[in-house]
């Protein structure tokens, strides 16, 4: 499924304020930690907590999150549908990356094992 300019664009212009809530709450629902959903942004984009919390307050956008982030060497491990889309044939780096930590979270919510999600066990 190929994505189109307009939903890139979209996904570019996302805070990560705005998504972080849902992430929280999707996580929480299934008995998950804060702590962990931590562990798994600070994977994938080496932002520790504090770096993290800045960027909201900041109100970052998606496209500033990730272009200010260093993406772990192992995210193009990440793979599978997340939201009707398979992971890997998405063309648009930022999307690729949005759907990376949405597929996270996803996994997370499921009561994947940390270290498969952090593709540690792969």
């Amino acid at each position: 499924m190929k994505t189109t300019s307009k939903h890139d664009e979209r996904f570019a212009k996302m805070k990560f304020a705005t998504v972080y809530p849902l992430y929280v709450n999707k996580i929480e629902k299934k008995g998950r930690l804060i702590q962990e959903l931590h562990q798994v942004i600070e994977w994938l984009t080496g932002y520790n907590e504090e770096t993290m919390h800045q960027l909201i307050e900041q109100q970052v956008t998606f496209e500033a999150f990730f272009g200010q982030c260093t993406l772990h060497p192992n995210a193009h491990l990440i793979n599978g549908l997340i939201c009707g889309y398979r992971i890997e044939e998405i063309e648009n780096p930022l999307t690729k990356q949005v759907r990376y930590l949405d597929k996270l979270v996803d996994e997370l919510a499921k009561g994947k094992a940390m270290g498969k999600i952090l593709r540690t066990a792969v």
